[in-house]
Parts: C-alpha cells; structure tokens; sequence
C-alpha cells in the first residue's frame, strides 16, 4: 500500500455526509490530508489557486453544490491541462441517468450514488480510498 502522504480533496457541502466521509479515510488510514472545499466555487479556487501546486491524487466530487455544481467543477478540471489526469470521483446522492451520462461524458473517473444508511456510505467512502489511493497506481509526471 502506498504511503500516507496522499492527499484528498472532499467537494461536499452536506455536513454529514462530510463528516462520515472524513471519519472513513480516518479509519481507513488511506490519507493523511484530507481537503474540504463546502461549494464548487471552493473547489475551483484550491484547483486552481495556490493549492494547485500540490494537487490531490483524487477528488470525491458531489454534484448538487452551492454557487458552482459539480458537473461545471468537473468540467473544467477535465478541461484543463494542469489537472485533467487527476482522477474525479462523482460521490452524489443524483441517481439520475442525465447526471451519470453528463458525468461519464466529461471524463468522469468514477460515479457512486450515496448510500443513505451511515455503515454502507462509511463502507463506501473506505472502498473508493482503499482503491484510488491503495492500489490504482497513477503517473506522477501527467
């Protein structure tokens, strides 16, 4: 397994579901630094502001989200060069075939639905860590 040092970033604005998410990668201990941005607008300026340095091997990605909604964050992280090899995971409650076709069709890396009862969403969340920060290896000079 890799070594703690991979980062995340958490695109959730539901304070629960934020929290569940934090307290599986805690458990799971697949990363040490777990970034939260509560809007997509948030989400864009840690992907293309200063943070952009030392971007995230991941990000889990809600869709219904305050002044920016994910399917406009994830297109313009797969839109651009400096962070389309990121890998964007689509962790929403959107069971819609319009949101998972539009998010398959921008570069989507994966789309789970949330779970709603609290032990399946943990598991959830410790599967999408163990395999994107465990085991999917990714190349460090895209």
């Amino acid at each position: 397994m890799k070594p703690l040092s991979n980062r995340v970033l958490l695109v959730e604005d539901n304070p629960d579901d934020l929290e569940l998410a934090r307290l599986a990668f805690e458990r799971g201990r697949f990363a040490r630094n777990v970034d939260v941005a509560r809007d997509g607008a948030e989400a864009l300026d840690y992907l293309f502001g200063p943070a952009a340095a030392d971007p995230p091997q991941v990000v889990l990605l809600d869709i219904k989200l305050p002044l920016v909604d994910g399917i406009d964050v994830l297109r313009r992280v797969k839109a651009d060069q400096r962070t389309r090899h990121i890998p964007v995971v689509m962790l929403t409650s959107s069971a819609q075939d319009r949101d998972l076709h539009a998010c398959y069709e921008l570069g989507a890396n994966s789309y789970i639905v949330k779970p709603v009862d609290m032990e399946q969403f943990m598991a959830a969340v410790n599967s999408i860590g163990l395999y994107w920060l465990g085991l999917n290896l990714t190349d460090a000079h895209s």
